[in-house]
């Protein structure tokens, strides 16, 4: 009974780690579709499409209690270079704080000065985003919906820009790129951008060129008013509601253009609770959308390959879950190896998973994160962060595995959004800032035993001999450390 138990442990410590490896071997895939487009696209030098003609559009700011950064999204989208009379601001904003007067002291000056642009309240916030972006759909007149979260600064060409992809029919949506206004503020933003700059490089641009479902990912992009009405309009019934109607669009026969040229820089979080928020809401409703849209995904007649592809997408969430089992169950397979006569050897075919996702983050932060920096210099840099990347990101798998399973059983949570502070730089700071976690949580709690658990993982693999878990368990240990330790100090005081 005990060899069953034994062997039990071992084989789901080894599916997990399989599908992750797998998981890795497709993003991989990904990257070699990103290689060839660049190669094509310094070979064929194509040219962006000029603007015919100022369609009318409508520009959709979402908000909910975004005291710090209301005023600077105004200021700046007022910037856009597009003509007054080709385009409307709604500023559909659902505080129940100050930043309401805010933005009706920010509408009354701008419309002196010409602008159309309105202020859309709810008594409720019934829907969250998804219900404020379908509300504000009542009022809108543009022929195209362009839309802008509280903490983003596109640049004035943005219209410019954008709009002439849509002289393609057949293109729906035009996403571009997120850039990163305080990158350099910490750590923890340095590998929040370090993370992301793979998804908008890599994932976004090889599924483009290979023709892959793609997203549009919230903000800092446009709609074709018509591909959100041919899709379904924004539904609330998951956290994702971006992720949900891209895919809803797509399997309608609508194309995302995805424009890695074009930047939308925005704040990230500055705070260890705020991007644990954010990383629920996205985990979770990736999660929801995959379990909504994966039957409607294999019953159309999409390639298989695209199939294959949506399925990796939709379900990524789910790599959180299988990262925390590998690491919960490789304690006990410790003590097992010897007794079922395992070698550490059997592991090494796993080594190939995490080369893949190495060449991966290089080549998506070789022009991004370090741009211009040496390769001597850019190389000692990413084999700094690297390591601790990957003992964060593996720290984050319990908090992100409550949310994935949340999502696939089906248990309703609000939409909880990430606030914002307006830090850009190292002077900038969060004392005495509203919206900060006042709690400590109980999965907090349990971030903090993991660590000592790893610990104690060490510990053991020192006193029985056994240093094939050493360096893994050492970044667990950091990771949970770490979460934990900032989880704490980043609550309001």
């Amino acid at each position: 009974m005990t060899e069953i138990i034994g062997y039990t442990i071992v084989g789901i410590y080894l599916v997990a780690l399989s599908y992750v490896t797998f998981y890795c071997l497709m993003q991989f895939h990904l990257l070699l579709h990103y290689k060839r487009y660049k190669k094509e696209e310094k070979t064929n030098k194509t040219t962006a499409p000029q603007l015919q003609g100022h369609p009318f559009v409508t520009i959709q700011l979402p908000i909910f209690n975004e005291l710090y950064v209301v005023e600077r999204l105004i200021d700046n989208i007022c910037k856009f270079d597009y003509p007054k009379e080709q385009f409307e601001i709604h500023i559909l904003d659902d505080s129940n704080d100050k930043t309401v007067e805010i933005s009706q002291k920010k509408v009354a000056e701008y419309k002196a000065k010409g602008f159309n642009i309105e202020l859309i309240t709810r008594k409720n916030r019934v829907g969250y985003k998804a219900g404020a972006l379908k509300e504000g759909m009542k009022y809108a007149k543009g022929e195209f919906i362009a839309i802008f979260d509280a903490d983003f600064l596109p640049e004035s060409d943005f219209l410019q820009r954008t709009i002439p992809y849509f002289q393609n029919e057949e293109i729906g949506v035009v996403q571009t790129r997120w850039d990163h206004i305080n990158q350099n503020y910490s750590l923890l933003t340095r590998l929040q951008a370090f993370q992301l700059n793979v998804h908008f490089t890599i994932e976004q641009k090889g599924r483009d060129h290979a023709d892959y479902m793609l997203q549009f990912n919230g903000t800092a992009g446009v709609w074709r008013r018509q591909t959100i009405e041919d899709a379904g309009g924004w539904e609330a019934d998951t956290l994702t509601e971006d992720l949900d109607l891209s895919y809803r669009a797509q399997l309608k026969g609508w194309k995302i253009e995805y424009l890695e040229d074009i930047t939308a820089p925005a704040e990230l979080p500055s705070e260890m609770n705020g991007l644990k928020s954010q990383q629920f809401r996205w985990m979770k409703g990736g999660a929801e959308t995959a379990k909504k849209v994966l039957p409607g995904l294999w019953g159309s007649e999409v390639a298989l390959s695209q199939k294959i592809h949506g399925t990796l997408h939709l379900m990524s969430s789910t790599i959180f879950l299988f990262v925390f089992i590998i690491g919960a169950f490789s304690v006990p397979v410790l003590f097992l190896m010897n007794p079922l006569g395992i070698s550490g050897n059997i592991l090494t075919v796993f080594m190939l998973g995490l080369l893949s996702i190495v060449i991966v983050y290089y080549t998506a932060n070789l022009n991004t994160s370090w741009k211009g920096a040496s390769t001597t210099k850019f190389i000692i840099k990413f084999i700094l962060i690297f390591p601790i990347f990957l003992g964060i990101s593996m720290g984050l798998s319990l908090h992100n595995s409550v949310a994935v399973l949340q999502g696939y059983i089906g248990k309703k949570s609000a939409f909880i959004r990430t606030p914002k502070f307006n830090i850009k730089g190292i002077s900038d700071n969060l004392v005495n800032k509203k919206y900060l976690a006042k709690k400590i949580s109980l999965t907090t709690i349990m971030e903090g035993f993991m660590a000592l658990y790893f610990m104690a993982g060490i510990a053991a693999g020192l006193y029985i001999g056994n240093s094939a878990f050493l360096i893994f368990h050492f970044l667990l240990m950091i990771g949970y450390g770490t979460i934990f330790f900032y989880s704490v100090k980043h609550l309001s005081n």
